[in-house]
């Protein structure tokens, strides 16, 4: 259910739940200030602008931060044609003032003695050339619409520009959410520009808060529109230059307040509104409907103890104490808790588990590795995960950085039930795949597999490149199709993901880490080094102890490239065993 609120300037859709009647809260139309309503002209202008230059503008630019950096080069030349109006207003505004100094000039002089002024031929003449042709000029100088030659201009020469849409808007903001719950980051540090504790940037404006806390209400995301409006509020009262309104931030957050539940408060700042706008009509229909549910669980509460004359039935005391709270086990802890503590780094390997990992190099027998050995780095005995290092260089990333870009896609997951490729709200990157014939360095990377897992690649999938974007993340899952996903790779023909190479290309400032939940490991990404694991055992079940995550990134660019390695092939480099039987999925999924 939504509806719709306009200002005589804005037409846009708000999303209610589908129990709530506006019968009961009034006609959800909110007023705007003049100050908003000025902020929101200029909005317009510029979506006018936006919309006729880029109808066939690129969404989701948001999902990879390698597509984010054509935007600056869209924000130059914006500034560039802003400059540009600006000063040809300014030259058309110096021309008006010229020509009403004369006016002035002219006029005063005429008033002295009319007659004396008017019987001078000249004077005369001159009087009606300035209420004419003069005036005509000063009506086209008014009425000119200096914009659509800029907007002509970019339009032939800039017509590749990129530029955000609306979703683009709204998952940066939800990728700003996720971070914020991800990394347990305050809402008031996160408004100053301060992530864990570093100061990346400069602060939001209130008016930059309020946006957040808007999209979040678009989302139905409550909590969070909640937080962001009371930050706005908070910075309002900072603000010289006020960004927003506070009738503007009252009327969100008073909704979104009762949306959690919170009447009587609700209530409190639907009054505050009233006093500030007498007549506004939706906080009008809002407060009568606070006060009626108010007063009917009074009514409820009183009737429960028997204060009503019709119900005497006691209610016996409780007494309640206050107990600590427990902290909960691991096994306690639902999938989700387990996988943010593990992105935030809270989960250390244990001394026991540490103290039979190795560090060596080695050969694997071959020539060449004989002379520049594998770094290799164990992290975890079963399943047995290795980080090799330096085994991918920073001539063959930038190669493959460069190729994989102009191809970008939203990253998909497979459907388990149709097996067919979708894009999902719990991943959040752009993927491209590239083949070993189309360069050397591609061909390179993806023979050095064998190397390190002395296996085939001639069955592997093509080397899958990643960026993630704002916030980019992938949630917890299997690289291996499970029993009841039939339709799982079968056009390739090749059998189950037998095992994975995961590729670091950059080096990621905080966050995006790679976080195994079920045996809570995390490996941070390095520049030049790779992740190996099997997602099958030597059975042929798949192991879900492998299951697996990218956290968000916080701060920097994460890009990724892997290998998917499958069974055909591999049947005399990895044998199937009866060994390390499937364990049953209950005991490690939780």
């Amino acid at each position: 259910m939504e509806t719709r609120f306009s200002s005589g300037l804005f037409d846009i859709p708000i999303p209610l739940p589908r129990n709530f009647h506006l019968h009961h809260v009034g006609q959800f139309r909110p007023k705007f200030s003049k100050m908003t309503r000025l902020r929101g002209m200029l909005f317009l202008a510029e979506a006018i602008l936006v919309t006729t230059l880029f109808v066939s503008s690129t969404a989701e630019l948001y999902t990879a931060l390698a597509d984010m950096e054509e935007l600056l080069e869209t924000e130059s030349v914006l500034i560039d044609t802003l400059n540009g109006f600006i000063k040809a207003q300014e030259q058309r505004l110096a021309t008006l003032r010229k020509n009403v100094e004369d006016y002035m000039r002219e006029h005063e002089e005429a008033s002295r003695n009319i007659q004396q002024y008017l019987s001078n031929p000249i004077n005369a003449y001159l009087l009606v050339k300035r209420l004419t042709t003069d005036w005509k000029r000063v009506e086209e100088l008014i009425t000119e619409d200096v914009g659509k030659s800029f907007v002509a201009n970019i339009t032939n020469s800039r017509s590749d520009l990129k530029f955000p849409t609306d979703e683009d808007l709204n998952g940066a903001a939800v990728a700003l959410m996720r971070l914020q719950d991800t990394y347990k980051l305050e809402t008031a540090q996160v408004a100053r520009g301060v992530l864990n504790g570093v100061q990346y940037s400069t602060g939001l404006s209130a008016g930059d808060c309020f946006e957040l806390g808007r999209q979040s209400y678009h989302n139905r995301d409550y909590y969070h529109t909640v937080l962001w409006m009371q930050e706005a509020m908070d910075r309002l009262q900072e603000e010289q230059n006020a960004t927003t309104s506070k009738p503007d931030i009252l009327e969100y957050l008073a909704f979104s307040t009762y949306m959690q539940g919170n009447v009587a408060r609700a209530l409190s700042m639907t009054n505050e509104l009233l006093e500030l706008v007498p007549t506004h009509e939706r906080a009008l229909g809002n407060r009568a409907y606070y006060q009626k549910e108010i007063q009917s669980k009074a009514s409820s509460t009183k009737k429960k103890r028997g204060e009503d004359g019709e119900d005497d039935t006691a209610i016996p005391e409780q007494n309640f104490t206050v107990a600590e709270e427990r902290v909960k086990t691991w096994e306690e802890m639902t999938e989700r808790e387990r996988y943010e503590m593990l992105c935030r780094g809270e989960v250390s390997t244990t001394p026991a588990i540490q103290k039979n990992l190795k560090c060596r190099y080695v050969d694997r027998g071959i020539p060449f590795l004989k002379i520049a050995p594998l770094k290799e780095e164990e992290v975890y005995l079963d399943p047995r995960i290795i980080i090799y290092h330096d085994v991918i260089y920073d001539e063959e990333i930038e190669t493959i950085k460069r190729m994989a870009q102009p191809r970008f896609k939203r990253a998909t997951v497979q459907n388990y039930k149709t097996g067919a490729l979708e894009i999902a709200n719990y991943r959040i990157s752009k993927s491209a795949w590239l083949q070993e014939h189309e360069h050397k360095h591609v061909a390179a990377v993806s023979k050095r597999v064998e190397d390190m897992t002395s296996m085939t690649v001639d069955t592997a999938e093509e080397l899958q490149v990643v960026n993630y974007g704002i916030g980019g993340h992938y949630e917890p899952h299997f690289d291996f199709a499970r029993k009841e996903e039939t339709n799982a790779f079968k056009s390739l023909g090749t059998g189950n993901r037998i095992a994975t190479v995961l590729y670091y290309m950059s080096d990621v400032e905080q966050g995006g880490g790679t976080v195994f939940t079920a045996i809570n490991i995390s490996l941070w990404p390095r520049k030049g080094s790779a992740a190996f694991w099997y997602n099958l055992k030597p059975n042929g079940e798949g192991d879900f102890r492998t299951r697996h995550a990218a956290c968000p990134v916080l701060t920097g660019s994460k890009w990724v490239a892997n290998k998917w390695l499958h069974e055909r092939g591999q049947e005399l480099l990895r044998p199937c065993t009866l060994e390390n039987q499937a364990a049953d999925e209950d005991d490690v999924r939780h």
